[in-house]
């Protein structure tokens, strides 16, 4: 008798770098699962829900995926009123939503990912540049779609045991469905941790850079502060540009730190890389995580990690990072001076070790299996 044809959907409207963590967790899904399938010998259908050909065009799929476009923005009102009849007409056995924004009158099977729930724990009109009235309308909202998706999911992902806990903080009774997928390092960052090799510190510039975005939960101006106690150094923020980096930059100038503070916008994988290399740390001063991904992929290029003191961030880089009080801009200098007395090459093959746990083909296993329990 002949296996069952699964069919399997995807969510991938945020798939993609400009889309920063969430969107390099999905692409590392998409590109993996169906060779994954193909070598586990299950026959799936795999149908791939993109916003339009130009992100499609991102990738390099197999033939073998089947591509629908959903033209509808995430988070907006269009996606909720129009999305769930173009899922529900490809007749699903599973559509995995990786992220919280589930279409609500979607009716079949359901996986979501919560990569982290950073808005329940942060709120209030100073982490928006929304109006009272509209910030208040739209986390309204966020709640009200986050705790459908977390509620009506046969099963939830997440990427670590500090989210796995904060989620059931507020939601106790999704245990039984709740297990914890990590994430992994790109291509280039396996590739150099591979190589093994090290830049010395004699190469280094006395230079701290920062990845990600620039929300207030960020966290980056304890970093720029603390370039009064550190006057060698300079500090270089890498990511997209948006109204929180204007915000930055009007403080940067108030300080007169324009010269020491440089603002790179995105750059690819192999120029971050060639950045970490000459750079004296890579900085995670945020006040709250999913996961930390940018920490580890430096450690994977040979750079030390100098991160906040908070649980999520002890929890995936364990002894490898210096950590620091996330509200004080002396203890962040402090940490700086106390790599500089370290054993570099003991800091640096901590931090390699820590990467070399976590792959995106683990990811990927561990993932598919989530789909095969629901599915058999």
């Amino acid at each position: 008798m002949s296996q069952k044809i699964w069919r399997i959907g995807i969510d991938c409207r945020l798939a993609g770098k400009k889309h920063a963590g969430i969107g390099r967790y999905i692409e590392n899904l998409l590109i993996r699962l169906p060779v994954l399938s193909q070598k586990q010998g299950h026959p799936v259908d795999w149908i791939f829900f993109f916003f339009n050909q130009e992100q499609v065009d991102e990738f390099d799929l197999p033939d073998t995926v089947k591509v629908v476009f959903v033209p509808y923005r995430h988070y907006s009102i269009s996606e909720q009123l129009f999305a769930h009849t173009i899922f529900s007409q490809q007749k699903l056995d599973l559509l995995h939503v990786p992220h919280f924004n589930i279409p609500l009158l979607y009716k079949g099977k359901l996986i979501v990912t919560i990569h982290d729930l950073l808005w329940h724990e942060y709120k209030g009109v100073g982490v928006t540049t929304l109006p009272a009235w509209q910030y208040f309308l739209k986390y309204r909202a966020y709640l009200y779609v986050t705790t459908q998706a977390i509620r009506r999911a046969n099963w939830l992902l997440v990427p670590a045991e500090t989210v796995r806990k904060t989620v059931l903080k507020y939601y106790p009774y999704v245990k039984s469905k709740l297990e914890v997928t990590t994430e992994g390092i790109a291509v280039p960052y396996r590739d150099v941790l591979q190589k093994n090799s090290e830049v010395s510190r004699a190469k280094r510039r006395k230079q701290l850079i920062y990845v990600g975005s620039l929300y207030p939960h960020k966290n980056v101006m304890v970093v720029i502060k603390a370039l009064i106690e550190l006057p060698d150094f300079k500090v270089i923020l890498v990511g997209t540009r948006n109204v929180f980096q204007d915000k930055i930059r009007k403080q940067v100038e108030k300080l007169n730190f324009a010269d020491r503070v440089e603002f790179k916008g995105y750059v690819t994988d192999a120029d971050l890389i060639q950045l970490y290399q000459e750079s004296f740390a890579l900085v995670q001063p945020s006040l709250s995580e999913g996961f930390g991904l940018s920490g580890v992929e430096a450690m994977a290029s040979g750079i030390p990690v100098i991160a906040s003191h908070i649980p999520i961030f002890q929890e995936i880089y364990k002894d490898a990072a210096m950590y620091f009080d996330p509200f004080s801009s002396s203890s962040f200098a402090q940490a700086v001076k106390n790599i500089e007395f370290e054993s570099w090459s003991k800091i640096i093959e901590k931090g390699k070790k820590i990467a070399s746990h976590y792959s995106w083909d683990k990811t990927a296993n561990q993932t598919f299996q989530s789909y095969t329990r629901l599915l058999k």
